[in-house]
Parts: structure tokens; sequence; C-alpha cells
């Protein structure tokens, strides 16, 4: 968690737009002594001047200016929480001023409630005891408007509502832990943490690459690989968590996400390099009824893609003896056994290039993929997230992983 105050941060905001402290002031109906306090804070934590003390007033250093931009997307934000409260909200009329959702403890709170739906853990997570979390949960729910969890036997169960805000409260989180970031990189130097949802074509060649360049020159920076399925991929995409997605691309991201295609991949078919098949110089959809075959589980896009293969040349798709999402299991089944593989050659680059295992001669045209990146719409990425994306789009540029 970001040691950065959104109380101090929502001081900042109004000192930026109104020029100085004693008009901030009267706008926040804080004192002007306080209002300076927050500043200085956030000065202090960030170790930069974020303001230029002139006689007409306090103009933004080119730091600010950063923190700014980090500032104004939380704003938006909360903004846009408390709009949806006093539209959606069963006590219209009592939801709270915008200046009390500026709470970083409290959004984290409940962000962590919604996810754990147990207090202890959630009070040992962030250090608090469980009274003084309650008492921040309920002096959220007081501010929103309407209750944001439900007592069960399953433990504390967040609201539908709370759930859609939930997303809210965790993109609001991210902006705050990238302002830090962002500020180093003024000076050169990247910090801070990258998360890429990775999905499996992307983890054997491509990100590792990537990762290995940028922390060469960047030690400062932590990489975090998550390897969930696609739908939870996407769910941290929109809730700030992950940074991008990187993989095969989905015919449907969603509305709030954006795609964009990096290069075109082909699936190919693949064996032990001591399959009865391995010295063939060409084949058939025939020869291969003989063999089991390990695949992806049903309804995935891969798996989709070769059951229309099949019927698209009048044959039955063929039914798995073992249908796995585990690389390491799929090729122990491959190098030792009679088994086949449909898969993109790039995920078995390195048992391929051993001589472990090979491509048969099969053409499998349409069962080509587009491998991209997958990004939240409007996101304001970090910069080592848009370093690691930059040396990702070179290396397909400099077709060393295409």
């Amino acid at each position: 968690m970001s040691g950065i105050s959104l109380h101090h941060l929502h001081a900042f905001i109004s000192v930026a737009a109104t020029g100085g402290v004693r008009r901030s002031a009267e706008v926040l109906y804080r004192a002007s002594s306080a209002v300076a306090r927050s500043v200085t804070s956030l000065e202090q934590q960030l170790d930069v001047a974020l303001f230029e003390r002139k006689g007409r007033g306090m103009l933004p250093t080119a730091a600010g200016a950063t923190v700014l931009v980090r500032a104004r997307r939380i704003e938006v934000e909360l903004q846009q929480l408390r709009d949806e409260a006093l539209r959606s909200g069963s006590r219209v009329g009592q939801v709270g001023a915008l200046d009390l959702l500026f709470s970083e403890r409290r959004l984290q709170a409940a962000a962590l409630l919604a996810d754990l739906h147990h207090m202890p853990s959630v009070a040992r997570a962030t250090g608090v005891s469980q009274p003084a979390l309650s008492q921040a949960i309920a002096r959220l729910e007081d501010t929103l408007g309407q209750p944001l969890f439900q007592r069960s036997a399953r433990g504390m169960m967040p609201t539908e509502t709370c759930l859609r805000w939930a997303v809210r409260f965790e993109r609001v989180l991210a902006e705050l832990r990238h302002i830090e970031a962002d500020v180093a990189a003024l000076n050169g130097v990247l910090q801070g943490s990258v998360t890429v949802g990775a999905l499996p074509l992307a983890r054997t060649l491509l990100l590792p690459k990537a990762i290995g360049t940028v922390l060469a020159s960047h030690p400062k920076l932590q990489v975090h690989s998550l390897e969930s399925p696609y739908e939870e991929l996407c769910a941290g995409l929109l809730s700030g968590r992950i940074d991008f997605i990187l993989g095969a691309l989905r015919p449907a991201a969603g509305s709030n996400l954006t795609v964009q295609p990096l290069f075109e991949d082909q699936t190919v078919l693949i064996a032990g390099a001591t399959h009865p098949l391995a010295g063939r110089t060409t084949l058939t959809l025939a020869d291969l009824a003989p063999y089991p075959w390990v695949l992806s589980r049903a309804g995935t896009p891969l798996r989709d893609a070769l059951e229309r293969f099949f019927h698209g040349r009048g044959h039955t798709p063929p039914a798995p003896a073992v249908e796995t999402g585990d690389l390491a299991l799929l090729r122990g089944l491959l190098i030792d056994g009679r088994m086949l593989t449909v898969l993109s050659a790039h995920q078995l680059h390195y048992e391929i290039a051993a001589g472990l295992l090979v491509v048969l001669p099969l053409a499998m045209p349409g069962m080509e993929r587009q491998i991209g990146i997958t990004v939240r719409e409007g996101a304001h990425l970090a910069p080592g997230a848009r370093l690691l994306l930059d040396e990702i789009r070179r290396l397909c540029r400099a077709q060393e992983v295409a």
C-alpha cells in the first residue's frame, strides 16, 4: 500500500486549482495551516517540491504537474462514485461530501473485505484492530449512504452495489500506488511494480525476454506475473490490480478494454521426437486417428478452434485422453508417450529446439491466433509498465519472438 495520504492529495488538488493555500482553505473549509501542512507532508513523502511559491501564487512544478495527473484521475473516480451513490442510494440525501471519500484506509478496508469476507484477515493485512476496521467500514457506508456488507455464515459478504464499487476503490488505490513511481521516473529512476496478466503463449519466450531486458537496466523495478483464468485477469485489469494482459487475444474483450495486436501465431501439431509419426514428410487427418491426444479443456479458444478445424474438413474432433492447462504435464506426456497435441510452437520452444519434441507436417489453416496486449480503456500506466510494453513491442517488431 502506498504511504501517500489521499487526505493530503485532496488538499494538493485544491491548491493546484486555486493557486494558493488561503484560497484553497476557503474552498475546503479548513484552516490555512492545515492545508499548508498537507502539502508539505506530501512533498516530504515524495521528497520533491510540488509547487513554486511565488508572489502571484503557487504554481505546480514539473513533479507537481505529474502528481496532478494521477490526483485528478483519483478525484474523477471518487466523484463518479459519489454521483452513483446519490443516484442509487437507498438513503439519497444522506450521501456525504466528496472529501470524506479521500481516505485510503477506508477504501482499502472495503476492497479487501469484499475480497476476503473475513474481518480478522483484513485487520491483519491492514495492520489495524478489528474495532478500527469496523469503524472504517461504517464511516464509508455512512458516506455512501447505504450498507456495503451483510453478515452471514460465510462471513462478511459484499452487497451487489459493494462489488461494483469495490472496482472503483481498487482503481483509486492503484492510481495512488503509481504516484511515487511517476515522480521517480522524472529523475530517470524506474521503481515500483508492474503486474502482468500472463496468458500461456507469452510465458515461454516473449515475456521472459522483455522482463530480462528491462530489469537489466532498471533493477529497482519489480515485475509480478499472474497466471489466472482469462476472466479473472480481466477483472484484475478493470480494477487496476493488473497493468496489462499479454497473450492470445479474445474475440470480445469487453467494452471497457482495448486490445493491441502484436503478431499472428500459427498453431501446429506437436508430438514427441520418438512418436511413430515423427519421421513422416506429409500427414492427413486420417493418419492421426490411432493416437491419443492431450488438449486444453473444452470451451477454451484453442479447443474450440481445433474442433472447428476438424468439423470443417468432415472429421470428428479428437476426444482427448487427457485435458489440461498445465504445460509441465503436457510436456511430460508428449515426450514420454504416443500422444499428440495442438499448440503454439512458442510455448514448447525449448523442447523443440532441444529435439525432445517435433512439429509434425500437417498444415492447419484457420488455426492462427492474434497475440497481443489487452489494457483497460483510459488507463494511465506507470512508467515501468510503459517501458515493459515498449520492450515487448520492440521484440515483436524485431521478430525475435514472432
